[in-house]
């Protein structure tokens, strides 16, 4: 009494054959991945834009600010003030400058973190659709399989 061993083959075969490789399903993901990193980067550039507008509007102030200060002045007092009023005129310019740079960050932060839950929900909307696509496939695979 010999028994047959049952052949793997086909049912591997069959299963791997229920597993297409979807290149529609990764041409969606190349494109939603690129049109993340396109978004991410408008953000950073127009922050990038932003920052350098800022800097140079602050640089230009502070050189019109020791212009000022630089001028002759008749009295030696005059220099002493000079250079108070450039300090006070420089420590509140400082002062605006940085909370501007920091509304900057804020919106930056804002807005990538809008856009990183946005495409997670896309995300997780597609894994959600592949798993049931695949456990459909899987089932009617092993179910062909195991009739024959």
């Amino acid at each position: 009494m010999a028994t047959k061993t049952q052949d793997f083959t086909a049912i591997f075969k069959d299963v791997a054959d229920a597993f297409p490789v979807d290149t529609k399903a990764m041409e969606e993901q190349f494109k939603n991945q690129t049109a993340l990193a396109e978004k991410l980067s408008a953000v950073a550039l127009d922050a990038a834009g932003k920052s350098a507008e800022l800097s140079a509007k602050w640089t230009q102030d502070t050189i019109a600010k020791l212009e000022a200060m630089s001028k002759s002045k008749v009295e030696p007092a005059d220099y002493a003030k000079a250079v108070t009023d450039f300090a006070s005129a420089t420590a509140e310019s400082a002062a605006e400058n940085m909370s501007a740079f920091a509304e900057i960050a804020k919106k930056v932060q804002t807005q990538t973190m809008e856009l990183v839950l946005a495409a997670g929900k896309d995300i997780s909307d597609e894994v959600t659709a592949a798993a049931k696509k695949a456990t459909s496939e899987v089932t009617a695979a092993a179910s062909k399989a195991t009739k024959k």
